[in-house]
């Protein structure tokens, strides 16, 4: 396997040591499966938690037995980390709080979390000489500039106004008391810091700005595998009402449009930025699918159309039901109107273009939920029925 793999430029790949930082999330647990399954590399798995790594740890006997170590550290607290990152080639840091449900009822937890806590990662990697990968977000274009055109503007129909560009775009956010806009500045904070270590500093880096990378594994159902008062993310949401026969509740009418991504065509991008340092290094890179967007209300309809299918249950007589943004998120609540992402550099740079079609990535996801939560949803509701 090793002997014939070559980056975009012809040249043999090194066997690289990555510390990955925040490796038992979702995008941590399938960029761990596609190193152990596609390349010799080895992976130092830093985490708290390694539930969705452990087919990947256990038993002793597999393939890749010896090329992923789990460490269990909170990178808050531990003075450990800065000796993994020194023992490591490339650091991948993917730790993050990125609930928006988090964003305007945990603020301070979310600037930390994204921010301070990022500080020490990013100071290792650059006094060490060590080359960063880091996972940021497409919430950091906040608004689009065409969300403040007046409505009845013809520039409402030129997408110059909507689409988001890494290197000329500008970043909208909501005023103070929006503190859903926490998580945002956070984020876009730490990649001035990561950009300014680069210029100043000589950091190799390469930012990541992920839009709605969704698949097997993402997110939490709420009293299944994750707290029951939680509220995850949009997919997730839908999934949980799906697998408990609830309407979908859509945030102020769902009108919000978004992209979303499989996550298997997200990682080959990742996998690409890893292997080609020379024409990823410097740079910062949206990686999502422009082609598969859709309002939240569509994403919910076509969801409940999915869902039928792999469940072959019927619909809901009720599939959806509206809510205000602040009774299902709180106070303070705000959001982006479009997140549509411009696909020129990471085409041009490592010639990378999402596959997976909409419906497709669904059913992919919502085939894996049905299998691996329907019976423990139902044994849940169950329970409650009874008490």
């Amino acid at each position: 396997m090793a002997g014939g793999r070559v980056d975009l430029d012809g040249n043999v790949i090194k066997t690289m040591k990555i510390c990955m930082i925040g490796a038992g999330g979702f995008i941590g647990s399938h960029l761990c499966e596609k190193l152990m399954n596609e390349t010799p590399h080895t992976v130092l798995a830093v985490d708290v938690y390694s539930d969705k790594i452990k087919h990947l740890l256990e038993p002793a006997d597999l393939p890749w037995t010896g090329r992923i170590q789990f460490h269990r550290i909170n990178i808050k607290n531990d003075s450990r980390l800065e000796g993994l990152i020194k023992m490591a080639d490339l650091v991948v840091n993917l730790a993050a709080i990125c609930t928006p449900a988090d964003y305007n009822t945990r603020p301070l937890d979310t600037i930390y979390s994204n921010f301070i806590d990022a500080l020490p990662v990013v100071k290792y990697c650059s006094e060490n000489g060590k080359r960063l990968i880091h996972f940021s977000t497409c919430e950091v274009y906040g608004k689009t500039v065409g969300a403040f055109l007046p409505e009845d503007s013809p520039l409402r129909q030129d997408p110059a106004y909507y689409v988001l560009k890494e290197d000329v775009s500008p970043c909208i956010f909501g005023s103070i008391e929006k503190q859903r806009w926490s998580y945002a500045c956070a984020k876009q904070l730490i990649e001035r810091l990561i950009y300014a270590e680069g210029a100043e500093n000589g950091l190799e880096f390469t930012i990541v700005r992920p839009f709605n990378w969704i698949g097997p594994r993402m997110d939490f159902i709420p009293g299944i595998d994750g707290p029951s008062e939680g509220v995850p993310r949009v997919l997730a949401c839908f999934s949980n009402n799906l697998l408990r026969h609830e309407p979908l509740k859509l945030v102020d009418g769902g009108h919000s449009q978004r992209t979303f991504i499989y996550i298997k065509d997200a990682i080959e991008a990742v996998l690409l930025m890893i292997e080609n340092p020379a024409r990823a290094n410097g740079q910062i890179f949206n990686v999502g699918n422009p082609n598969n967007e859709v309002t939240v209300r569509q994403l919910a309809e076509m969801m409940t159309q999915v869902y039928s299918k792999v469940s072959g249950e019927s619909p809901p007589e009720t599939p959806t039901i509206d809510v205000s943004s602040k009774e299902f998120y709180g106070e303070g609540y705000d959001d982006s109107d479009k997140r549509i992402p411009d696909m020129t550099i990471i085409n041009r740079q490592l010639g990378w273009n999402p596959k997976t079609s909409l419906w497709d990535l669904l059913e992919s996801t919502l085939t894996y939920q049905h299998r691996t939560y329907a019976e423990a949803v139902k044994q849940a509701m169950s329970k409650t029925t009874a008490n």
